[in-house]
């Protein structure tokens, strides 16, 4: 089984900026793509990024430029520095695993970070 913790969620201005880390623990080595999904209130779960267990991001419209995604898997760490925050960058960040190997076909998440941004 893999755990995910996320951090670095908090309070912060208009144009200010976040970086958001999420700890992987547990059979580590059967993780493959990582991502970050958001759930803004009222709203459904969607994806911002992922990046594969090679390291290539990916990233939806509407935050390239702005969010960067990045793992250390010597640290089983994820993170994403989001830049130029916007109100609309409200959310609840949840950090995403996906299976492999043993674990082929499961998915993992986090308890997610809370993204406040002030006008």
């Amino acid at each position: 089984q893999v755990q995910l913790v996320e951090s670095g969620g908090g309070l912060v201005q208009a144009g200010g900026s976040l970086r958001l880390s999420c700890a992987a623990s547990g059979d580590t080595m059967c993780i493959s793509a990582m991502g970050w999904y958001r759930q803004a209130p009222g709203k459904e779960r969607e994806l911002v990024a992922y990046i594969s267990r090679g390291g290539s991001p990916n990233y939806v419209d509407s935050v390239k430029g702005r969010f960067t995604i990045s793992r250390d898997k010597v640290k089983n760490k994820l993170y994403l520095q989001i830049e130029s925050l916007k109100t609309e960058d409200i959310a609840v960040y949840y950090c995403h695993a996906e299976g492999t190997r043993s674990l082929r076909g499961r998915e993992y998440w986090g308890q997610g970070t809370q993204v406040t941004v002030s006008s």
